[in-house]
């Protein structure tokens, strides 16, 4: 009888709740760490100066989710792809008079020189900020020096535009600005003040006619830099990212790209949840520490909580293309899915990197 009473105590707890599932932050790591080794060996991702470029789908989300795993391991310093990717956007900042632009108008035609710059800017400060690495006043530095001054894009950066989204299209400018103002916000004895002020004016000018991943990332950032927004803006986007959450507690990035997007082959986008459109979703609704995010960034985690993969990954499917989910570029949006996961899952700031 007091074995059966013991048994029956333990059930009652959480952890023997019907489908519970708890996510495995070592296979997210495994996943991760073997995507980021393979992109800085790829030849397609090598550049000059015997450095590699740095991608808003593998590279950019690894350096803003990998840290975050590191209390969770147990981990005392960064992985080796960690302090190899540093060294390579170090090296990339120290000689940035020197250093060519991932793509140039010689070979990709005008203007993929200023493209190429701007986004490399912002993604550097970016990185190296979130590390608090060495090399991240440079790098701000760099930044502050490329954002636009006049014209309508006032207040963003020069970005790069494949026609590609969610990252290299024609609304990816505003995608840019506000990893620049993440980059703001994780390093704020860098920031310049009239260059800040110019960010604020331009995300505020802009937001409301952005998609909601874009807006999402804006919220993120205001999280720690609040006068970015105003507090109308910042509920106005929190609803917007509520009224598309799904009825299972995840968001799928379909419904959250730029209005009437479509793949360029023709097929459909996944309609369902997925861990792009929930992992980023659930940072920027708990980044943003507004109380009426609380219950759906709760239900989003626990979506993702029941829905890694068994390879470590959060799954996530091409918004350009039906491409094979097994080969490298039919990686790319689940590379970016799984580093905003395990960001929303661990929930804390990123560690330094010393």
């Amino acid at each position: 009888m007091k074995k059966l009473l013991l048994v029956l105590i333990a059930c009652a707890l959480p952890a023997c709740a019907a489908d519970a599932k708890s996510w495995n932050a070592q296979a997210a790591a495994g996943y991760l760490d073997g995507r980021m080794g393979w992109w800085a060996a790829w030849p397609s991702a090598a550049r000059d100066h015997e450095t590699f470029c740095i991608s808003c789908h593998t590279t950019l989300p690894y350096a803003l989710g990998r840290p975050a795993l590191r209390g969770v391991l147990g981990e005392r310093e960064p992985s080796g792809n960690e302090k190899a990717f540093l060294a390579n956007i170090s090296k990339r900042v120290a000689l940035w008079s020197e250093v060519e632009p991932f793509y140039s108008d010689a070979k990709n035609g005008a203007p993929k020189s200023a493209e190429s710059r701007g986004t490399e800017v912002v993604l550097n400060a970016l990185v190296l900020a979130n590390y608090q690495a060495p090399a991240a006043k440079d790098a701000m530095r760099n930044m502050w020096a490329l954002q636009l001054k006049t014209g309508d894009k006032r207040g963003s950066w020069t970005w790069l535009n494949f026609h590609n989204e969610p990252w290299e299209a024609d609304d990816s400018a505003f995608w840019g600005a506000t990893l620049a103002a993440l980059a703001a916000g994780a390093a704020p004895e860098a920031v310049d003040a009239g260059g800040l002020g110019l960010l604020a004016e331009y995300l505020q000018r802009e937001q409301a006619a952005q998609s909601t991943l874009n807006r999402a990332v804006a919220l993120w950032a205001s999280g720690k830099l609040p006068k970015l927004l105003k507090s109308d803006q910042r509920e106005a986007i929190v609803q917007d990212i509520l009224a598309k959450q799904r009825d299972d507690g995840g968001w799928s990035a379909s419904t959250l790209v730029m209005k009437d997007w479509k793949r360029r082959d023709g097929t459909p986008m996944e309609p369902g949840s997925d861990g792009y459109g929930t992992g980023l979703m659930v940072v920027a609704l708990r980044q943003s520490g507004m109380a009426s995010a609380k219950s759906a960034a709760a239900k989003g985690a626990a979506w993702l909580e029941r829905n890694q993969d068994t390879s470590g990954a959060w799954l996530s499917t091409s918004m350009n293309k039906k491409r094979d989910p097994a080969s490298d570029a039919g990686r790319f949006m689940t590379d970016a899915a799984t580093a905003y996961s395990v960001l929303a899952l661990v929930g804390q700031a990123l560690p330094p990197a010393n």
